[in-house]
């Protein structure tokens, strides 16, 4: 079968990388049939679980430079980042999204296993200086019982934005899990808040989660915080085609969103509308009706689409992004 480099709407080829992809994935085979489910967490297994009495609560104000009055904050969203280095546009729509001035911004560290240390939270809170913000405070613990105190969690009961730092997504969901930190995250996302995060923090929030592997995925439980999709990051940067198709193989009633560097997806959890902003693409990859094969779709920044549109198989799409056809091609098989 020829394959045709794959274009946007407006005729341009997408770039080398995007190419190097889709061979390595067809010549691979995209198709995954089976998943190491894994009994004992990546986390217990891959390293020693670090002292629970670390640092509880971190919290501080940043005065911004002027209070201005908004009317509202644009809310209900979340902000899917790939990883890798974190363009200014992208944090700057965070905070803009958070309420801007009037943000009262929530961060969770906890996916780091450097959180426990003083200096890298200070460190983590000073990249947040430019954020004209209303407040900024770290909420960090490694104790479940602590993630249902009332008096951890105060901070998140007020917060318009949370922000997820990378790491290790199972370091998140051994810690809040079924906690009352995963249910006041839900009340920000239902109060018109933000919720954002970056490669471990973007993992989290797909109910199925990707937990690692190279080419055949380990996945465990997420926050399900957004439905239908299961999501990857440093998607095109660390070619991880064949994990989220193998994730796919599992769940083909998904669909896979796979976040490459220094890319943000902007989802609106009551429109289910979707928008990119960043440096590279979204690949959204769709099973077909038949659980077969599975169409990409390819998304940059600007592009605009709704998840049931982006549900749909590129040969049976009627509208794609901006109202023209999305740039895709199937290959391989489920």
């Amino acid at each position: 079968m020829s394959i045709h480099p794959p274009r946007d709407r407006n005729g341009r080829r997408l770039p080398p990388t995007v190419h190097v992809v889709l061979r390595a994935t067809i010549l691979a085979g995209a198709g995954v049939v089976a998943v190491l489910w894994c009994g004992v967490s990546l986390y217990q297994r891959m390293q020693p679980k670090p002292e629970t009495s670390a640092i509880e609560l971190v919290s501080v104000a940043i005065e911004p430079a002027a209070i201005q009055v908004v009317q509202h904050h644009s809310g209900g969203k979340l902000m899917i980042c790939g990883g890798g280095k974190l363009p200014p546009a992208i944090r700057n729509e965070f905070c803009k999204l958070a309420g801007g001035p009037r943000a009262r911004i929530v961060v969770i560290p906890t996916a780091k296993i450097k959180a426990d240390q003083p200096d890298y939270l200070a460190n983590v809170l000073a990249e947040w200086k430019d954020c004209e913000a209303d407040s900024v405070q770290l909420l960090h613990t490694r104790s479940r019982e602590t993630a249902n105190d009332p008096s951890f969690f105060q901070a998140l009961t007020k917060a318009t934005g949370v922000w997820l730092t990378g790491g290790n997504q199972v370091f998140l969901t051994d810690t809040y899990l079924g906690t009352a930190v995963q249910e006041q995250l839900k009340a920000v996302l239902a109060r018109g808040g933000v919720i954002a995060g970056t490669s471990a923090g973007a993992a989290v929030m797909s109910g199925v989660m990707i937990t690692g592997g190279r080419d055949k995925p380990r996945v465990g439980q997420g926050f399900d915080f957004i439905k239908g999709a299961v999501i990857d990051q440093h998607f095109l940067k660390r070619n991880r085609m064949d994990r989220l198709i193998g994730a796919l193989s599992l769940h083909p009633n998904l669909v896979g969103l796979g976040i490459d560097e220094e890319t943000a997806l902007v989802v609106d959890v009551r429109e289910h509308h979707l928008s990119v902003i960043g440096a590279s693409y979204v690949v959204a990859c769709v099973p077909d009706s038949h659980h077969k094969s599975v169409s990409l779709k390819f998304l940059k920044s600007g592009d605009m689409t709704a998840m049931s549109a982006l549900m749909k198989p590129v040969e049976d799409a009627t509208a794609g992004v901006n109202g023209d056809e999305t740039a895709g091609l199937t290959v391989g098989s489920l």
